[in-house]
């Protein structure tokens, strides 16, 4: 270590210094403060208790994305999909346990205030409108990495495994197809209960509270799913089952990406350590090695044979 010079010193420091402020800088970048509202926010809201499990709201989804139905598991006779996939948005599914308990459950892209996904893509092929605040997808910035499915704590985005030039197919209110001319999401305007309903997320929050308000004890611990969870969706459910029970994960008022840097920030902190000790061995050996050069070079000066290493 006697070889290093002071600059030697101050520039590894700088170096270790760089280390422990990428984790700072990281978390400043995510926020952390309240999830912000796009100004026009569009939502839906789904009522567990009113659904049928007719299944027209997944026909309707598929015909306005132009997807194939997924019949594999009916031998073709109809669509018949297990879960969400690269030929299904979004899904009605059955929740049954041998005690008597029961609901059904749509399935789609929450569209997070603070999307996981958007946050992982590193091409920003996955973005957040900012005013509706719909997530849509952009084929021509993909590069099929698939951080989006990794990082979405609902498992909403599918890979189409099957193609050549494959997307990722995720429910995206049908934004394309419907919304940019003004017209409703298709799986809201074929549901024939209103179990699933299209409107602004203010407007929606406060018919889900109205609901709540008017038949005390009929919903589960009187919550409305997608107020805070994850920092907020734009996508609310009322259940008389525990949402868990449903498929929802449990997830504190945190935006998922703050959560997210705050784990990989302490990673980040953990590997400075180690950093600064490479950056100093790597600094003495690079000084010893270049004394030697210079000994070697004037020992060969003098007219001695070239040093073997």
């Amino acid at each position: 270590m006697s070889g290093l010079s002071r600059r030697d010193v101050l520039k590894l420091a700088g170096l270790g210094g760089a280390a422990l402020a990428l984790p700072a800088s990281l978390a400043s970048a995510s926020g952390g403060g309240p999830s912000v509202v796009p100004p026009h926010a569009v939502s839906m809201l789904y009522d567990a208790t009113v659904c049928t499990g007719c299944k027209a709201c997944m026909s309707a989804c598929n015909a306005t994305n132009h997807l194939e139905p997924d019949t594999g598991l009916s031998d073709g006779l109809h669509q018949m999909p297990a879960d969400l996939n690269s030929r299904t948005m979004n899904i009605i599914k059955l929740y049954n346990d041998p005690a008597g308990s029961w609901s059904f459950v749509k399935r789609q892209c929450m569209h997070c205030l603070e999307p996981a996904c958007v946050a992982g893509c590193p091409f920003k092929a996955l973005e957040k409108d900012r005013d509706l605040g719909v997530v849509t997808w952009d084929g021509a910035k993909c590069i099929g990495c698939r951080y989006c499915e990794i990082s979405c704590p609902y498992q909403i985005p599918k890979f189409e495994w099957d193609k050549f030039n494959p997307r990722i197919v995720k429910c995206q209110f049908c934004y394309e197809q419907r919304l940019k001319d003004g017209k409703h999401p298709g799986c809201t305007g074929a549901c024939p209960t209103g179990a699933v309903i299209y409107g602004t997320r203010e407007n929606l929050l406060a018919d889900a509270r109205r609901r709540i308000a008017g038949y005390p004890g009929k919903y589960y611990k009187d919550r409305v799913y997608g107020e805070t969870e994850g920092g907020g969706t734009q996508v609310f459910y009322l259940s008389r089952v525990p949402f868990s029970r449903l498929g929802l994960p449990s997830l504190s008022d945190e935006s998922n990406p703050h959560y997210a840097t705050k784990v990989s920030s302490k990673i980040y902190g953990w590997l400075a350590g180690p950093a600064i000790v490479f950056a100093l061995l790597f600094g003495s050996i690079n000084r010893n090695w270049k004394h030697h050069e210079a000994n070697r070079r004037d020992h060969e000066a003098e007219g001695h044979l070239p040093e073997q290493l």
